[in-house]
C-alpha cells in the first residue's frame, strides 16, 4: 500500500543503480527525489540524456540461473520487482542464451516509468558537494563518471582513495580448477603462514615463451576519454612490466627465489603465484598479472602456464577508467557510510562491476533506504544468495592484498564469492559430479532468498 506521508528520499545518479533503486523506493511508498546532471553536465561516454543508458553494450551477459552466477542474479532480481529486468524483457532482443536489449527502447522504457509515477521527482543538476544534512536519506549512485566536484567532495569526506584512474586489475582463478599435481602451496622462505601462496612454476623456455606471449598478444583498446588517464603504478599491466625488459618480471612479481618445487628437484626459472582473493578460500588471484590482453588472449596465454592448463576464471583481468570507494573500510553491511550513515552509496561506485550488478546493489539500497524511512527492520539477503554474496564482498569478505596492491578490487557476480555447498553429496548419499554444483548452489542460493522475502512480509 502506498505510503504518502513518507518523506522523500534523494537518490543521486540516473544509471542502472540509480534508477533501480528509486523504483524499489516507489514500490515500498516512499517519494524519490531523482538528480542526473545530464544533460546540464555531460559526460564523455554518453549520448544522450535519457535514465539508465547503457554506454558500452548492450548485454546483461547470461541468463541461465542454473549455470551461470549472472544469470541467477537476473532471476533473484525478478523476484524482488526489478525494474531493470522488467525493462529489459520488454526491450529484448535475439541474443542466444545470453541476456541482450535494444538501448534505445530500454531507456526509454525506464524512463517513461519512474517518471510516470506520482511519487517521483526528476530534477537535471548536479550535486557537487555532499548534500546537506537536511537530506537525511540519500543513495550515491553515480557511477565510474562521477562529476569531477562530488568524487573530490567524496574523496575529502572520507580520507580514503576515491580511485579514478587506470585500474588494471589482475585475472581470478577457481582454486577447483587448479592442478596441484605441478602447482603447489608455499610463501616464499616461507614467511607468514608459511603457505600463503599457490605456486606454478616456468622453465626458462616457458618463462621466454610467456614474455613473447604478453608483448605480441592481442591488447584492449583506449577509448578516446580514457587517453589521458594515468595508470596506478602499483597496478601497472604486466604486459607494461615486459615492455622494460625480459627480465623485469623474472625480477620482480615471478622470482623464484626463496620458493622449492615439490614435484621436482630441478629450480624454476621463475615462478607465478597465486594469492587467496576471498575469505571463503575459493578463489585465487594470479599475482602481478594486471593486464589489458583481450579476454580470448588471456585464456590463450595464461593457460599454458604449469598447473593453470584448465584453469577457469571467476574474473578475467582488465583495464578500466574507474572510480570507486573503499567500500571494505568505508560501508556497513546495508551500504551506508559509516562516517554519515544518512548516506548510502550504490551501484559501480561501491566496488561491483557489470550492470547487472550495479543494478543489484541499486535495489538492495533501495530496499535498505526503504525499510529505515519506514521504521521497519531489514537484514541483508543471505551471503548464499547473488546479492548476499556481492554485499559481503565489497563490505568485508575480500581479502586485503600484499603492501605494494591495492586491498580491493571491483568484482563481478561469480558463484566463488558464494560460500561451498555444505556438502558434495545429495541427499539419498550420491555424489554429487562437478557440473550439478552450480545448479545446487543456485537451487538454495533461491530457497534462501524467498525465505529472506517472506521474513520481510
Amino acid at each position: 500500500m502506498t505510503d504518502t506521508t513518507a518523506k522523500e528520499v534523494h537518490v543521486i545518479g540516473g544509471g542502472m543503480a540509480g534508477t533501480e533503486a528509486a523504483w524499489q523506493l516507489l514500490e515500498a511508498g516512499v517519494p524519490v527525489v531523482l538528480h542526473e546532471m545530464r544533460p546540464a553536465v555531460k559526460t564523455d561516454a554518453h549520448v544522450t540524456d535519457g535514465l539508465a543508458e547503457l554506454v558500452c553494450s548492450n548485454s546483461f551477459r547470461s541468463d541461465d540461473f542454473e549455470n551461470n552466477a549472472v544469470g541467477l542474479l537476473h532471476e533473484e532480481m525478478r523476484r524482488c520487482g526489478s525494474l531493470v529486468m522488467e525493462a529489459a524483457a520488454a526491450t529484448k532482443v535475439p541474443a542466444g542464451s545470453a541476456l541482450a536489449v535494444d538501448r534505445e527502447q530500454f531507456s526509454r522504457y525506464v524512463e517513461d516509468k519512474l517518471t510516470s509515477h506520482p511519487l517521483f521527482t526528476l530534477k537535471r543538476e548536479e550535486i557537487p558537494a555532499i548534500p546537506p544534512a537536511e537530506w537525511d536519506n540519500v543513495i550515491i549512485a553515480t557511477g565510474p563518471l562521477t562529476s569531477a566536484r562530488l568524487a573530490e567532495a567524496t574523496l575529502e569526506l572520507t580520507g580514503k582513495d576515491s580511485l579514478a584512474f587506470f585500474d588494471a586489475i589482475a585475472p581470478i582463478v577457481y582454486k577447483e580448477s587448479i592442478d596441484f599435481s605441478k602447482a603447489w602451496f608455499q610463501s616464499r622462505y616461507d614467511k607468514g603462514e608459511g603457505a600463503d601462496y599457490i605456486n606454478c612454476p616456468l622453465s626458462e623456455e616457458l618463462y621466454n615463451e610467456l614474455i613473447d606471449d604478453l608483448l605480441d598478444g592481442d591488447k584492449a583498446d583506449y577509448k578516446e576519454w580514457e587517453k589521458d588517464t594515468p595508470y596506478f603504478e602499483g597496478c601497472m599491466p604486466i604486459e607494461v612490466m615486459a615492455e622494460r625488459g625480459r627480465q623485469t618480471l623474472s625480477f620482480g612479481p615471478l622470482k623464484p627465489v626463496g620458493l622449492r618445487n615439490p614435484h621436482s628437484d630441478e629450480q624454476p626459472y621463475a615462478v607465478v603465484q597465486l594469492r587467496q582473493d576471498n575469505a571463503l578460500g575459493t578463489l585465487y588471484n594470479i599475482v602481478g598479472f594486471q593486464t589489458k590482453l583481450k579476454y580470448g588472449a588471456q585464456k590463450e596465454v595464461f593457460r599454458k602456464i604449469p598447473g593453470l592448463e584448465k584453469a577457469e576464471f571467476a574474473r578475467l583481468g582488465g583495464l578500466h577508467r574507474n572510480t570507486f570507494i573503499n567500500s571494505p573500510e568505508l560501508l556497513d553491511n546495508q551500504l551506508r557510510l559509516k562516517k554519515m550513515p544518512r548516506l548510502r552509496f550504490a551501484g559501480q561506485m561501491t566496488g561491483v562491476e557489470g550492470y547487472v550488478e550495479s543494478a543489484a546493489m541499486g535495489l538492495m539500497a533501495g530496499r535498505f533506504a526503504a525499510a529505515e524511512r519506514l521504521g521497519r527492520q531489514i537484514t541483508p539477503p543471505p551471503v548464499t544468495t547473488a546479492f548476499g554474496a556481492l554485499i559481503n564482498h565489497i563490505t568485508g569478505g575480500h581479502i586485503p592484498g600484499a603492501p605494494e596492491q591495492k586491498t580491493f578490487q571491483p568484482m563481478n557476480i561469480n558463484f566463488g564469492i558464494m560460500p561451498p555447498l555444505e556438502s558434495n553429496r545429495w541427499p539419498d548419499g550420491r555424489k554429487m559430479k562437478k557440473a550439478e554444483r552450480k545448479p545446487a548452489k543456485a537451487a538454495r542460493a533461491l530457497k534462501d532468498l524467498q525465505e529472506w522475502l517472506d521474513a520481510l512480509e
